[in-house]
């Protein structure tokens, strides 16, 4: 079918998706209950939209559209504490994080939708191996244009936010040396990376999606698993790097940080994206992935090695007026303290070392998800 014209959304509205896990709370395994989950928040009124994935040991919450912090972040607690109620009466636990640490794929059922049924079909084991658990970001473009320069102007960005969000360490009981393990799941898919490099939406369209679509490899943008997409349908562009952070607290403060820098790279102040940028992209995506905070990156423009904490700092400083004037001063602070004390990926290895056990790390996932709320 044709692309989806672009529906054309307010400028720097913002929404979030985050995929969450279901957990056994006396084994701390993954728990086969979506369909009970779904079930029964469809008996009241959730707020906000609740949704299957790929199999039935996960669930998807997607926010409202909002253009501030407080509202954004007072609507993501409310649905965290609707799933929390649900999951007590069902004696199901809840968690963020990137991957669950123990799981074995295998273990996994494919969710009964047609579309899931169909990924599995053609993509076998990756599809049960896709129980991997991610935030999304979308932010509002006033035009198709816009939308492609802001997706490419933000890939020397990216890494900040792989890193900030990173919390899958561990994977298949061992960890991983990654911050971010969950992001070469993602990598495994032959539609996932970066975007092409153009920048008017009638390109994109007729010289390289019409073609795609030819081929009968894709039929529409949701084929696509890039780093950054654009939604034509919602008239955004969608991130898709961050792990699911351990609270939704930092959810916001990751969305309020993607709006900020939308903000100041539509004032085009910064040299304009080019094909180039790209030379060094998997390099710096797979620094922030391997070492987090503590990695480098190379700068696309100057070719200087940074250090991505430093650079982070640098950015969150540069942003201050654009957060006052978004009245996002509190999510990016938070995202200062995550810098300088460390991810959710420390956090979970330090428990892991207390505890000595790879169930430890999932009771602190859960006990992080929950008690935000208290």
């Amino acid at each position: 079918m044709p692309l989806a014209p672009f529906k054309p959304a307010t400028a720097l509205t913002m929404g979030v998706e985050l995929e969450l896990q279901l957990v056994n709370p006396s084994d701390f395994d993954l728990s086969a209950s979506a369909s009970d989950m779904l079930h029964l928040l469809g008996r009241d009124r959730f707020p906000g939209d609740v949704k299957p994935e790929m199999t039935e040991s996960m669930i998807e919450i997607a926010s409202d559209v909002h253009t501030r912090h407080a509202p954004l972040l007072a609507q993501l607690e409310a649905m965290r504490d609707a799933l929390l109620a649900a999951g007590d009466r069902l004696n199901v636990a809840l968690c963020g994080g990137g991957t669950h640490p123990f799981q074995r794929w295998f273990h996994q059922r494919i969710f009964a939708q047609p579309r899931f049924r169909e990924l599995s079909g053609l993509y076998g084991y990756l599809a049960k191996q896709f129980t991997v658990f991610g935030q999304h970001v979308h932010i509002g473009c006033a035009a198709a244009d816009e939308a492609l320069y802001l997706l490419h102007a933000l890939n020397r960005y990216l890494p900040h936010f792989i890193a900030l969000s990173a919390s899958s360490p561990f994977f298949q009981g061992v960890d991983t040396l990654f911050d971010s393990a969950r992001l070469n799941s993602v990598f495994a898919f032959p539609l996932s990376g970066r975007a092409p490099f153009l920048l008017r939406w009638e390109e994109f369209e007729q010289d390289y999606f019409a073609k795609m679509e030819k081929t009968g490899v894709v039929t529409s943008m949701k084929d696509f698993y890039w780093d950054i997409r654009p939604k034509p349908e919602y008239g955004t562009i969608e991130l898709r790097v961050c792990d699911t952070p351990l609270g939704v607290g930092r959810a916001a403060a990751l969305a309020c940080y993607l709006q900020a820098l939308c903000r100041t790279l539509l004032e085009r102040a910064e040299p304009a994206p080019a094909e180039d940028d790209y030379l060094v992209y998997n390099y710096n995506r797979f620094q922030a992935c391997r070492f987090g905070l503590d990695g480098a990156l190379v700068h696309p423009k100057s070719n200087e090695t940074l250090s991505l904490r430093e650079d982070i700092l640098a950015t969150l400083e540069r942003l201050a007026p654009h957060a006052a004037a978004l009245d996002s001063g509190a999510a990016l602070e938070e995202l200062r303290q995550v810098a300088s004390a460390g991810n959710d990926a420390s956090h979970l290895r330090r428990q892991h070392a207390e505890t000595g056990s790879i169930e430890g790390v999932v009771d602190a996932a859960v006990r992080r998800f929950r008690e935000e709320s208290a």
